[in-house]
């Protein structure tokens, strides 16, 4: 069975379970990427503003790039922009122009970045139990 087909049919409990009996299927290379899918889902969620980006565009159907930065304190314009187009390639975020007077963007998650929301769940929870 493919790997990753393997690890989307998984349970928690399966996942566990294979992650401590230090099986190998988890955490080897995969053929497609030749990465460990952890390690591939941490290459496009870390780094210090890519999370707070994707919690900001779950909120809100679309922002507009100005609204964006307004609702992420700290953030630089040249940051900003790097991280929508970094999560653009990586089909998190969508964007779309448009041609009217006066022209602007507007940012939204796509469904892959939507699929997220229970990650937030989870970290919400998380954090509630133990701060």
């Amino acid at each position: 069975m493919d790997v990753k087909k393997m690890i989307q049919n998984m349970t928690y409990e399966e996942f566990i379970h294979s992650f401590h009996s230090a099986q190998p299927e988890i955490c080897d290379k995969t053929q497609e990427n030749g990465d460990c899918e952890m390690m591939h889902a941490l290459q496009i969620l870390s780094g210090k503003w890519r999370m707070s980006v994707i919690y900001e565009l779950s909120k809100q159907k679309a922002y507009r790039f100005g609204q964006l930065k307004r609702a992420i304190p700290g953030i630089t314009n040249t940051m900003l922009t790097t991280i929508l187009r970094e999560l653009e390639e990586y089909r998190i975020v969508s964007r779309k122009q448009f041609n009217e007077i006066p022209p602007h963007v507007e940012y939204s998650l796509t469904q892959k970045g939507k699929d997220l929301f229970p990650l937030f769940f989870e970290m919400i929870k998380w954090s509630a139990k133990y701060s």
